[in-house]
């Protein structure tokens, strides 16, 4: 099996599972979060699903609610997504959303000192 269809059933599950959560009534998922990844594996047997929450007090729960939800999420994924076999899912918390954030932030704050630093330089007390 090529790459390129692994890669085109990779996106279609992510998908379909973010559909899915969606409209799930668990009230442990909730908030904001995003489904980033779908790698499902070769052989169709098996996808890693990467869930990226940004309010850190709820990921722990939402992660256990999805895996403990995961025969369901799968059912529903077999039903909207036409594959041979439907993958078993794991549900892993995906930390590069809140980490760019977090760089984001603390380059927010270096900015400002920077530009103070190189007029204090000049002596001029303007920054260029």
């Amino acid at each position: 099996m090529s790459s390129f269809r692994i890669d085109r059933i990779s996106e279609e599950v992510r998908h379909a599972i973010d559909a899915i959560i969606r409209e799930m009534n668990d009230p442990r998922i909730s908030g904001t979060y995003a489904v980033t990844r779908a790698d499902v594996t070769r052989d169709l047997r098996w996808a890693k699903v990467y869930v990226s929450v940004l309010e850190d007090e709820k990921a722990d729960d939402m992660i256990k609610a999805l895996k403990k939800a995961a025969g369901y999420i799968r059912h529903e994924l077999g039903l909207r997504v036409d594959l041979r076999y439907t993958p078993e899912l794991l549900f892993e918390r995906d930390r590069n959303i809140a980490y760019g954030a977090h760089i984001a932030q603390v380059l927010k704050d270096v900015i400002p000192q920077e530009a103070e630093s190189q007029g204090e330089e000049n002596g001029d007390g303007k920054t260029e």
